[in-house]
């Protein structure tokens, strides 16, 4: 009877474009009917999600970490205004995807004890704030490094296998979209921080690594059965408000977001040899370049503050130095949350790039 009433599930959710983890309609909003459209008619089965705290809907609440954003006022615009574990304000862009494919309005941590059957058919998230492509930089605050959440991946798709059988497993894990997004600790809190890395590294030979980590992680990804993959690049890190504020600069800091672009642009060769190589379909979402152009643009986004933080001052504040603090009145005028990670309003733009890349780069 119950997996008679899972495999029901099943259908519906596919009938309904059942399943697809870092950019914009100018009101802010995603053309839902579309992405609809576009999940049936490519039989998108369910949304992975793999990252840091981009994508992290609340996986480091149960671990060992001081790296969490499971207070307030972290999630204050979050339905019923309660805090997840998401370090933004509300939702992050992969909730956003998910609710577009018309599966649920947020994506659950898998580490959630409370994980329902639906959840494991509408696609999770293995993502943990803090975490990298370097397993050193996950290390360095006890997260998920990648291969660690992979683990977890393996565990995900057993406990699939055990709701719909074998067969129909594999089908929802080769029609599922996941999303990789990580890479901005890498350099903010391990490369720039701590002195392991630089004395074997120079910053450019460090970016080969993390792209060679990255390369590796997704062949791992493809010999698990995923064949469609969007990678979001490391947004402008110069335009964060810490690093303004480190810097003592008033405007994005340039040799931060030259190192950005100059990763970006190592990430996408990686993927240009992966599509050959592997045959998987894989997408590109240009973090870099939404973010840079709502700097730049604000106005044309519906923004006002382009250079602090809703959270505190807006100027160094994030994660545990941001609990309890007030806020600014509207957070969906500013670009920046806290003083590292963006608003909600933001990650809804980006959202809608990431669909972009959807059509054009894994469904065409």
């Amino acid at each position: 009877m119950k997996k008679t009433m899972v495999r029901r599930a099943v259908v519906l959710v596919q009938v309904l474009a059942m399943a697809a983890a870092v950019m914009p309609l100018l009101s802010g909003a995603l053309d839902t009917h579309r992405v609809k459209r576009l999940a049936a008619t490519y039989n998108v089965t369910c949304v992975l999600v793999f990252g840091d705290s981009s994508v992290d809907p609340g996986n480091n609440n149960y671990l060992a970490t001081p790296m969490k954003g499971n207070f307030l006022p972290y999630g204050k615009d979050f339905f019923r205004g309660r805090p997840t574990g998401r370090f933004s304000n509300g939702r992050l862009a992969t909730d956003f995807i998910a609710e577009a494919l018309g599966y649920t309005k947020a994506i659950r941590p898998f580490l959630n004890k409370r994980l329902r059957p639906i959840d494991i058919l509408h696609g999770v998230s293995f993502a943990s704030a803090a975490s990298g492509y370097d397993e050193l930089t996950a290390n360095l605050s006890n997260v998920l490094p990648v291969s660690k959440q992979l683990e977890y991946f393996r565990q995900y798709k057993i406990r699939l296998r055990q709701l719909v059988g074998a067969r129909t497993a594999e089908d929802i894990t080769k029609n599922a979209v996941a999303v990789m997004s990580m890479g901005t600790n890498d350099f903010l809190q391990n490369y720039n921080l701590e002195p392991i890395r630089p004395k074997q590294y120079t910053l450019e030979e460090y970016q080969i690594y993390l792209a060679s980590c990255m390369s590796q992680d997704l062949k791992t990804m493809h010999s698990l059965g995923i064949t469609r993959l969007v990678v979001v690049g490391v947004p402008p890190l110069g335009c964060m408000p810490l690093v303004k504020t480190l810097m003592n600069r008033d405007t994005c800091v340039e040799n931060y977001n030259n190192f950005s672009a100059s990763f970006n642009s190592k990430i996408k060769a990686k993927l240009a040899t992966l599509r050959t190589t592997l045959g998987m379909k894989i997408g590109y979402v240009d973090a870099y370049g939404i973010i840079q152009d709502a700097v730049n643009n604000p106005k044309k986004y519906g923004l006002i503050e382009i250079s602090k933080g809703c959270c505190g001052s807006g100027t160094v504040e994030y994660g545990d130095s941001c609990k309890g603090l007030s806020t600014c009145a509207d957070a969906s005028k500013y670009v920046f949350w806290d003083a590292v990670h963006p608003t909600e309003k933001m990650y809804e733009i980006i959202a809608d790039q990431a669909i972009d890349s959807l059509e054009e780069q894994l469904m065409g």
